[in-house]
C-alpha cells in the first residue's frame, strides 16, 4: 500500500515513544492477519491496527478522552469504519460496548500483543519467535504477569469466531516476521 507511509509518517508525527511505535505496528500486524484470516481489507484493517493509539501522547492515555481524539483526528483520512473501531477500542471514552468484528478485532488484536510482547521478554533469547503458543496462554492465566494486559479484551477473540489457542497463533504468526522491527 503507497499510503502506508503516509500513516506511519503520521503515527510518528504524533507519537515519538518507541515502545509505543512497536506497539502500533505490532497491532497493525495482527489486524492485517485477521482481515486475511476473515476475508476483510487489509489495508483498512491493518491501518486502524498501526493508528489505534494515534492520541495516546495527546490524552496521556487518559481513559476519558483516548481513542475519541484520535477518531476526530482520523475523521477525514480514514474509511468510517475504521475510525468507528479506533474509537471503540476504548469502550470507556465512549460508553458503549463494542459490537462489530472489526470492533472487537481491534480491541483484542491490539491487547494481544502486550501479553505477547511481556511473555518474550521472560524468554532467555527475549525473541517473539521463540515464544511458544502455549506459553501465552499460560501466561492468561496468571493475573500477576502482565497484570495491566486486560484479559477479558483479548477474549473478545472468541465474538469474532477463534479460539484463545487459534487466535495466540494467528498473532504470533503475524509478528514473528516483523519482530527484529520491534526490538524482538
Amino acid at each position: 500500500m503507497e499510503q502506508r507511509e503516509f500513516y506511519v509518517e503520521l503515527l510518528n508525527k504524533h507519537v515519538s515513544n518507541p515502545k509505543m511505535i512497536a506497539h502500533c505496528l505490532a497491532s497493525e500486524a495482527v489486524l492485517r492477519e485477521l482481515a486475511r484470516k476473515f476475508g476483510e481489507d487489509e489495508d483498512v484493517w491493518g491501518i486502524a491496527g498501526l493508528l489505534h493509539d494515534l492520541d495516546v501522547e495527546i490524552t496521556n492515555a487518559d481513559p476519558k478522552s483516548h481513542a475519541l481524539v484520535a477518531a476526530e483526528m482520523l475523521q477525514n483520512v480514514l474509511p468510517a469504519e475504521a475510525v468507528d473501531a479506533i474509537k471503540m477500542h476504548n469502550e470507556e471514552a465512549t460508553g458503549m460496548p463494542r459490537t462489530t468484528r472489526f470492533q472487537h478485532a481491534l480491541a483484542a488484536g491490539e491487547t494481544i500483543t502486550g501479553l505477547i510482547f511481556a511473555t518474550a521478554l521472560v524468554y532467555p533469547d527475549k525473541k517473539i519467535a521463540s515464544v511458544k503458543p502455549k506459553s501465552v496462554v499460560k501466561r492468561m492465566k496468571e493475573k500477576q504477569f502482565a497484570a495491566s494486559v486486560n484479559r477479558d479484551t483479548i477474549m473478545e477473540c472468541e465474538r469474532i469466531g477463534l479460539s484463545l489457542d487459534e487466535f495466540v497463533q494467528l498473532s504470533l504468526n503475524a509478528l514473528i516476521p516483523i519482530a527484529p522491527t520491534l526490538g524482538f
